[in-house]
């Protein structure tokens, strides 16, 4: 009986603090738009910490806004910040692709309009820092894949971000001179067999960065494709890891949180 007692008390004591840090992670979503185009992008933030804080620019894989989108949104408001999830495909307007044929023509609407997949990306940033909870002068984009990618063509843009994370991301032909204008810091978090963005194609990217003196890190995993972060096997469990462990750290010595 003492023994089942001290079970009890130990799952109760578990519960709590489970129910505890549920209570302290809010989430919503938040409606906006870009021309007549209808957004929807999902926050998530510690609602016991208050005044101003950094926030996270997250933009989603070429999933979109699904429930995996949704939990690394938590997953980086759980650290202190403002986590945002970009709508870039008009999720407001009800797009969700169902299957790779449906993610790759919504990515390639992006890839064949440089200039709109930036304004996209505006469009959500603006949304971030008009909440009275950010501090507009410390944002850091994350971006997944396809956000990757995004992330680079905003940077490109000079918007005044304090860094630029990519996890497993889809660089393609990006145009010369891109990081003349970029501010911040760039972080890229690449698999060593990521077959549809080989480590060739990635260097074009830290070259870009190199020649304009832009700060940055590379960090590459051994045995590890594309998409680590929905681990396939124990290197890229690894790799998952340690891309959210690096992360974590430069935003920690970026930002103090």
């Amino acid at each position: 009986m003492t023994m089942l007692r001290m079970l009890l008390a130990v799952l109760a004591t578990a519960f709590a603090l489970i129910a505890t840090a549920r209570a302290e992670t809010k989430t919503e979503w938040v409606e906006y738009g870009h021309g007549d185009t209808k957004l929807k992008a999902y926050m998530a933030y510690d609602d016991k910490v208050s005044g101003k804080r950094p926030a996270i620019l997250m933009i989603h894989a070429r999933e979109g806004m699904t429930p995996k989108t949704q939990q690394l949104t938590e997953l980086w408001a759980k650290l202190g910040y403002v986590s945002f999830a970009a709508d870039i495909f008009g999720y407001g307007q009800g797009v969700l692709p169902k299957d790779v044929p449906e993610m790759t023509a919504q990515t390639t609407i992006y890839s064949n309009d440089r200039p709109l997949m930036r304004a996209r990306t505006q469009a959500g940033y603006d949304a971030l820092i008009k909440n009275p909870m950010v501090d507009p002068a410390k944002v850091a984009l994350i971006g997944y894949c396809f956000g990757g990618g995004v992330g680079v063509e905003f940077g490109s843009t000079g918007a005044p971000l304090t860094a630029n994370v990519s996890i497993h991301g889809s660089f393609r032909d990006h145009a010369p001179g891109w990081a003349k204008n970029a501010k911040g810091m760039f972080l890229i978090l690449h698999g060593a067999e990521d077959q549809g963005f080989p480590l060739p194609v990635v260097d074009k990217v830290v070259q870009e960065l190199r020649g304009a003196k832009t700060p940055f890190q590379l960090e590459v995993y051994s045995g590890t494709g594309h998409g680590f972060s929905t681990p396939k096997n124990k290197d890229e469990e690894r790799a998952n890891t340690q891309s959210i462990a690096t992360t974590t750290r430069t935003l920690k010595e970026l930002f103090g949180i």
